[in-house]
């Protein structure tokens, strides 16, 4: 099969590779039919990870069901599906809880796994024809009967949807209150449509990329162009001075400063002084135990210079960490079929996978609408 694989930093190629097949009788075969390319995915463009040579990227997966193992019972040849990016056991303590983005059986050592990223287990990634899925009756989400209709719009289900819903679950974000978002990528825009969804009054979203910006204010947030003025700032103005209920941090550890310069605790700590005191965060952008080729000390080891006393003397809360998609996929799919969301708003390219080396260096360059790119691995459907 062909398939996208990491050869080194900046370096990825669509090559042959031997075809991803059942192994245990819980697994489910998938053929790909779109995979998108996720800003996490940038950190191991870039050799900000560890990932290792020859990895096959791709963690947003969705396609049909060609093959199930003799113990799948739910699963069927045929049936499309979205595959959560945590791969998970559904049996294991947290997992029983709902907390499959830290199922502790199917990457030992550790809690969490993930298809096709850095230290997330064995699994390789969906930017290919094949994709096996481990336990495919827990992790296979069946799509409702217009699955190919609305398959850029299902795709979302995969991370990036769930992800900002989860932000917003994280700032525990009520209807009528106000929200500060940093960062309108991918998952930024999708925190900022799940605010709406969930009834914020209102949304503003930091950024200085002028089409994604233009994304957000499409969908009714305020866009604060930190190029042109203090975020902090503006969103006091546009707070009488108070700042948002809550707010979400969808950037990670390699936030830059408008002169392209790296800060890693810029935005959370701009958060923490947009956010009145006692209210609530959501982190979500990506942030690492360590980042050996860091410009900043800290980093290096995982660290970061922040603003811990202002945000206790604010009294704010935080909660943290990788979504649980499984908690949420099903509800935002519903909102979906039914036609109450439709996060493919954010798409700008459809592409083959023979496509998708240049389409990680266009990403990569934040290029002007280059928002969100779909792979279709077997075949473009629009």
């Amino acid at each position: 099969m062909k398939a996208l694989v990491y050869n080194g930093p900046r370096n990825v190629s669509v090559k042959n590779v031997p075809d991803a097949e059942i192994k245990q009788p819980t697994d489910v075969l998938v053929r790909i039919t779109s995979t998108n390319i996720c800003g996490s995915d940038l950190h191991m463009y870039e050799g900000r990870t560890s990932v290792e040579n020859g990895k096959i990227l791709g963690h947003e997966n969705l396609g049909e069901v060609v093959e199930v193992g003799g113990a799948v019972r739910q699963v069927k040849v045929g049936d499309r599906v979205c595959l959560p990016f945590n791969v998970s056991c559904g049996f294991c303590k947290n997992c029983e809880r709902g907390l499959t983005g830290a199922c502790l059986t199917m990457n030992p050592g550790t809690a969490g796994a993930a298809y096709g990223y850095a230290e997330m287990g064995p699994y390789e990634g969906g930017q290919a024809e094949l994709l096996r899925v481990p336990y495919g009756d827990f992790n296979c989400l069946l799509l409702p009967e217009d699955a190919a209709e609305k398959e850029d719009d299902y795709v979302m289900l995969a991370d990036i949807f769930p992800t900002g819903y989860y932000a917003t679950d994280l700032a525990d974000i009520q209807p009528g209150e106000s929200v500060v978002i940093y960062g309108s990528g991918p998952v930024g825009l999708m925190a900022a449509y799940s605010a709406s969804l969930r009834g914020a009054s209102k949304i503003m979203i930091v950024d200085r990329h002028p089409d994604r910006l233009a994304l957000a204010e499409l969908m009714g947030a305020i866009p604060i162009d930190d190029s042109k003025g203090l975020p902090v700032e503006q969103v006091m103005d546009l707070t009488n001075g108070e700042g948002a209920d809550k707010g979400c941090e969808c950037v990670g550890y390699q936030a830059h400063d408008q002169d392209g310069h790296e800060h890693p605790n810029i935005t959370m700590n701009n958060l923490v002084r947009s956010v009145r005191p006692t209210g609530a965060l959501g982190v979500v952008g990506v942030f690492v135990p360590e980042d050996p080729r860091s410009s900043d000390e800290l980093q290096k080891n995982g660290q970061i210079a922040f603003d811990f006393g202002l945000f206790w003397s604010k009294g704010q809360r935080m909660g943290t960490g990788q979504a649980n998609v499984k908690a949420y996929n099903r509800y935002l799919c519903d909102l979906i079929a039914s036609g109450k969301a439709k996060p493919s708003f954010i798409v700008s390219h459809r592409l083959s996978l023979e496509e998708a080396a240049t389409a990680y260096q266009h990403f990569d360059a934040r290029e002007k609408g280059w928002t969100k790119v779909i792979l279709k691995p077997n075949g473009l459907a629009h």
